[in-house]
Formats: structure tokens, C-alpha cells, sequence
């Protein structure tokens, strides 16, 4: 996901060169594609390699589960299957574009990556004993693949795998000098081709392609203990857990027991968690995290409430009201455009908010990655490149929402939005907003759940104000995600969360390939040879200026395109945490790390009292 191409073939911040492999390039056992990948030679700095084990979190998910298929998009999979299965590879939660040893230990290219080779590591074990082979890793992409559209996507530059040696697979690629690719390659999830090519204990063969709730096998730390169907799930760490000593695992995994309680609406998962009924709560209304944290388990200091600056230092954000352009009332820029005249931020953040956000004006908000000012350079040269597929207003005025706050800014705003209505060819007829024909312009606003309620309401005011009907229908999450998987939707309240270094996802959230594909999150239905081209610059960018100046030009043109109405965010995470746990002194640069490097504070949790 995180694509920055790499000065030049093998300038990588990557050591140590071991020895040379088949495709002739070094084995490397760290890459950074932000040219910086520090030696991991005992354990991560952020750690505490002598953490205790032990004890029982309790976390908490919205929704229900259907499946322990950790591949199908369809049906709504359990949380916790990443404590079961593993990736080739991991990341550092202090390098976000970083790769380090897991179910390999190594991994190489050559210099036109043309390929690439990852080594398995001969400790690595299934939970059965059995050893993770190079054909496990042929066999789980292939399946990956075939079995789930949005990986097909994504790895789409992938044009066959082999096992090349007794402990070597080999990814082949149709493309040259795409050099994230041996980094998110690493992301691939290994399974364990003989216990789904077997029988399960009632004697009926396994399928990798139909949803299950048989407990799953993998490699990782954790095994499924138990589960109530779509109600809660527990996980117990594996003693006999093959990487424990390995050091992208030293002081990590220290909870003996993790379980999940699943809630179906967000009101009653928080009186949950004042109730003791989970440890963690991640708080997403500003109202509730400036009014409602005054029960007794604050006040008795048993419960800590804290701001966490780190968790999206390395992400970009956009959400906001998402228009289905597939629909045609949607296909008029002008309709797009007119939509956020109606939405009133500023009202909102003083009334509702507690002036706790700020506006989003980028697909990348909040990092080097959002455009400004007006194009120069490169990026300039790559907007001029398509200067005939690009809204004009890209080269003269840098994108600005609008803004209001008080009654005269909104009603300047609704008028200008009449406007573009007017130039798209509507008109008032009485109190509804009519098209030639008179059918007047209505939607609904889907939302997954309540939370987005009150926000959705301020703007269908203001656009029943202008004559456009709206209705607002709340779904839980499992009908939210088919409705979105089959496109089933008018307007839907949605987003994307960017890495520092964006690369081929782009295709899958922006690509004209992906609009057609129901897996993916081209929400919008954005199918426009302009945008087309400047995910190619981006993914295709040589170095980290080409790469900004891609992503500066790409942001720009989604901008112009009204592809949304931009919504809010807050950078600091809201977190809120029963008193029993423990972590290292310095936690990592983008992330809390919870609950992969705390741990169970016996002291905390006596004076706390010990979880139920």
C-alpha cells in the first residue's frame, strides 16, 4: 500500500546484503522506502523486551461476524483474525514504508524489478507443527487472488508465482521498476494449504472459498479458544508460538487471553464500557468525549482518558458524503459542487463539536502528501501532461470549501449553490428543486449507524432549504456493507485513510478499473482517464519529489472533480482505558501500539480491580 519508488535500483536504506539469490540481486532482511531502514538486531526501540505475560484485555467491535475466512469480501469477518494468521513480512510502527523479516527472513530483487524472491524462514510453523513451505505462499496469493477481487487489484502487476527453491517462492511481475511491489508483496497472508485442502473433525472437506466458523489454523501468536456466534471471541496466546524469539516479535504479544464483545449500536458498546463490560474505547463523538466522561470510574481515576497525537502522524485522511456517480443526477459536476455549498462546517463545529475539528480540504489531509497553493514544478509538468482530461480551474485557484458560520455566510453559500443548480438545469418550482422534465433532485443518505446522524441532518436541512429532498436511512453494519458492495446507494458517508507513501491502492480507490468493481473502495464510481494517469505518476514515480509532485496533482484534480463533500477530522485519538494495563516508556511514532506491545499490569489491575 505504501508506494515510493526507490532512488535507483538497490539505493535502498536496506541491510544486510547476505548473498546473492537466484534472480541476481541481494538478500535483504530490511528495506525502508522512505530511505532510512534502521537495523533490527534484537528487538524494536519501542518495546519492552522483558514485558510481563500474561492477564485478560477485553476490546470491543460494532457489528456482528459471519466468518473466520480471512480472504472472501464477502459476509462480515471476525476481528482478531491477524492474531491467528501472518504476513511474509512486517512493518515498524515507527517507519510506516518499512519491511522486516516474519514468515520470511529475507527477501530480494534485481535491479529492473522484474521480480521478486522472498526466503522462508525455517522456524516458522503452523500450529499443528507442521512447517510453512514456499508452496503455502504460492497456494494462499493464488487463492487471494482468484477468491477476492480487491486483491486481484491490487497485485494485479503480479503475473505468476513459482517455488524457485526448496525455501524460496518467486513473484514474477508484467511490469518493470514498480518498486513497491516487493514491499506490499510482503503483505501477502500465508495459509496453510493442507489444513484447508483437508477435512475438518466431523469429517467434511474444508473449502477456502466458502465462508466458515470453524475455528481457524494459522501460524501466529494467538489461537482461537472460543467464540459465541457473532457475539464475542476469544483468543489465547500460543505457548509454543514459533516466532517468540524473533525480533520483530521480542516484547510483543504479552496478553495471555484477548477477547472481543461485539455490540450492535455504538450507544450501548460506550455504556458497555462504563459498565466494565471491555478495557478500550476509542472515542468518536466530540459531545460525548467533552460531556460524558464524568461517571465514577473517571472520578476514581480507574478509568484514563488520554489524547494520542501519534496514531494518523502517518496517514492522510478524506471522509465525508459520498455522491454515486453512477447515477446520472450525480454526473454534473456542477450537482457534486453545489452539494458542499450546503453543507455549514463552522455551525457545526460550534455547536455540535466543541470545536474539537477541523475541516478536511485534501484527499491526504494532515501530511506533506495535500496539495496548496498553486501548481510549480513537476507537478505543474504532470497536470500539464493532461491538460485536456482535467478541470481547468486545477492550473488558476487552489481548492477551498466553502465556508460558513453564521446565517448570512450560509444563505451567500445556499445561493451559489442555486446557481450551479440553475447552470446544471434546475429550477425552483415552488419549494422543490425541479429538472425540465419536473422530477424533482432527491436522495438518500445511507449511514453505518447513528454516529454521522446529527450531521446528516444539518445538511438535509439546508438542502430541503434549496429544494433538494433527501431522506436519511441508518443500516447496521452488515447491511451497510452489502449495500456498498452491490452500490446500492445515492449518497453514502464514507472515506479513505492515505499511507505516507501512496502507490498502487490509488487504482483501487480512484482507478476507472475499480468503479465497476463491486469490492472495491472506488466508492464513487470515479471512472476518468485524467485521474487514470496521474495514479500511473504516482505509482510509477522515481524518486520521493516525483512522488509529491504526482500526489499533489492526483489530490488536486479529486478536488476539482467534487467527488465529495469533505467532511471533518480530529488528528489526536481519543482514547479511554480501564486502569490494568502497562506499556514502554516511549511508544512508536505512528501508532499507540494497543494492545501489541502493553501488557497486563497485575499492580494497576489489583488497585483497579481485575477484570470480568
Amino acid at each position: 500500500m505504501k508506494a515510493v519508488l526507490l532512488a535507483a535500483a538497490l539505493s535502498l536504506a536496506a541491510f544486510p546484503a547476505i548473498a546473492d539469490p537466484a534472480q541476481n540481486g541481494p538478500w535483504l532482511t530490511a528495506l525502508s522506502l522512505s530511505g532510512d531502514a534502521k537495523p533490527l538486531a534484537e528487538h524494536w526501540d519501542y518495546v519492552n523486551p522483558n514485558a510481563p505475560k500474561g492477564g485478560l484485555v477485553r476490546l470491543s467491535a460494532l457489528g456482528g461476524f459471519d466468518t473466520f475466512n480471512p480472504i472472501l469480501p464477502e459476509g462480515e469477518s471476525a476481528y482478531g483474525l491477524g492474531l491467528v494468521y501472518e504476513t511474509l513480512m512486517t512493518g515498524s510502527m515507527s517507519d510506516s514504508n518499512s519491511s522486516y523479516p516474519l514468515i520470511a527472513d529475507a527477501f530480494a530483487f534485481p535491479p529492473d524489478i522484474s521480480s521478486a524472491t522472498f526466503r522462508i524462514n525455517p522456524k516458522a510453523k503452523w500450529q499443528d507443527g507442521t512447517p510453512v513451505t514456499p508452496a503455502d505462499v504460492k497456494w494462499s496469493f493464488e487463492q487471494e487472488v482468484k477468491l477476492n477481487p480487491n486483491l486481484q487489484q491490487y497485485w494485479q502487476d503480479v503475473s505468476k508465482v513459482d517455488v524457485t527453491a526448496p525455501d524460496q517462492v518467486t513473484f514474477f511481475f508484467s511490469t518493470k521498476n514498480n518498486r513497491e511491489l516487493p514491499i506490499i508483496l510482503g503483505q501477502v497472508m500465508v495459509l496453510p494449504q493442507h489444513w484447508w485442502e483437508g477435512k475438518d473433525a466431523n469429517g467434511k472437506q474444508r473449502d477456502i472459498g466458502a465462508s466458515t466458523l470453524e475455528p481457524p489454523m494459522g501460524s501466529g501468536p494467538y489461537k482461537m479458544a472460543s467464540f459465541s456466534a457473532g457475539s464475542s471471541i476469544t483468543y489465547q496466546r500460543d505457548p509454543g508460538y514459533w516466532g517468540a524469539s524473533e525480533p520483530t516479535q521480542v516484547g510483543m504479544n504479552n496478553f495471555d487471553t484477548i477477547r472481543y464483545e461485539y455490540f450492535r449500536d455504538p450507544d450501548v458498546a460506550f455504556e458497555g464500557f462504563k459498565g466494565d463490560q471491555f478495557d478500550w474505547w476509542s472515542e468518536n463523538r466530540a459531545k460525548r468525549w467533552a460531556t460524558a466522561y464524568d461517571f465514577p470510574a473517571v472520578q476514581q481515576g480507574k478509568v484514563v482518558k488520554e489524547l494520542y497525537p501519534q496514531t494518523y502522524a502517518d496517514a492522510g485522511v478524506m471522509v465525508g458524503f459520498i455522491p454515486n456517480l453512477r447515477l446520472d443526477k450525480f454526473k454534473d459536476v456542477r450537482v457534486r459542487k453545489a452539494l458542499n455549498y450546503a453543507f455549514d462546517f463552522e455551525s457545526l463545529n460550534k455547536t455540535l463539536f466543541y470545536g474539537q475539528y477541523q475541516r478536511i480540504d485534501s484527499y491526504f489531509y494532515g501530511t506533506p502528501l495535500a496539495s496548496s497553493g498553486l501548481p510549480q514544478g513537476a507537478e505543474l509538468a504532470d497536470l500539464e501532461a493532461v491538460k485536456d482530461k482535467v478541470p481547468p480551474e486545477v492550473f488558476t485557484a487552489p481548492y477551498t470549501n466553502p465556508v460558513a458560520g453564521d446565517p448570512q455566510k450560509l444563505r451567500a453559500n445556499l445561493r451559489q449553490a442555486l446557481d450551479l443548480l440553475t447552470q446544471a438545469g434546475y429550477h425552483l418550482d415552488g419549494n422543490r428543486l425541479v429538472d425540465a422534465k419536473g422530477t424533482q433532485l432527491s436522495f438518500e443518505i445511507l449511514l453505518n449507524g447513528p454516529t454521522i446522524e446529527p450531521v446528516a441532518t444539518a445538511w438535509q436541512t439546508n438542502l430541503t432549504s434549496i429544494g433538494i429532498a433527501t431522506t436519511i436511512r441508518l443500516v447496521d453494519s452488515a447491511e451497510y456493507i452489502n449495500r456498498m458492495r452491490s452500490r446500492d446507494f445515492e449518497v453514502t458517508y464514507n472515506g479513505w485513510t492515505q499511507s505516507l507513501s501512496p502507490g498502487n491502492e490509488q487504482n483501487f480507490f480512484f482507478g476507472s478499473k475499480a468503479a465497476t468493481d463491486p469490492g472495491s473502495s472506488n466508492y464513487a464510481g470515479i471512472a476518468d482517464p485524467g485521474i487514470d494517469a496521474l495514479i500511473n505518476d504516482v505509482v510509477f514515480a522515481k524518486d520521493r519529489d516525483a512522488l509529491l509532485a504526482a500526489t499533489h496533482a492526483l489530490d488536486r484534480v479529486l478536488l476539482a472533480n467534487a467527488y465529495i463533500v469533505p467532511s471533518y477530522t480530529n488528528r489526536d485519538d481519543r482514547i479511554a482505558h480501564w486502569d490494568r494495563f502497562g506499556h514502554p516508556d516511549n511508544l512508536p511514532k505512528y501508532s499507540i501500539g494497543f494492545p501489541d506491545i502493553w501488557w497486563y499490569d497485575e499492580a494497576r489491575a489489583e488497585k483497579t480491580g481485575k477484570a470480568r
